[in-house]
């Protein structure tokens, strides 16, 4: 099983889109900012999307789409609607 998920730094208002196959190691290695990473930015990186796929090709794809233009729309909404500003 593969996670396709999405993390939003509220400092910066930055979004960050990902997959991976254990989510709370992955999450681990954004929180540590390393300095070559994008999520090695001030602020706090928040998980506030994911999605469960079946396969890694599945992932890709879905990370694909939410990377669109309309994907990130769909994220967009998400942040509104937590509270968070865009």
């Amino acid at each position: 099983m593969f996670i396709v998920y999405v993390i939003y730094n509220d400092l910066t208002q930055s979004i960050y889109i990902g997959q991976t196959s254990n989510i709370e190691r992955r999450l681990s290695e954004h929180r540590a900012k390393r300095e070559k990473h994008f999520t090695a930015q001030k602020g706090n990186w928040t998980l506030i999307y994911q999605e469960e796929q079946p396969t890694r090709q599945a992932a890709i794809q879905r990370e694909n789409q939410l990377k669109s233009f309309r994907g990130r729309q769909f994220v967009k909404g998400i942040i509104n609607n937590s509270g968070n500003p865009e």
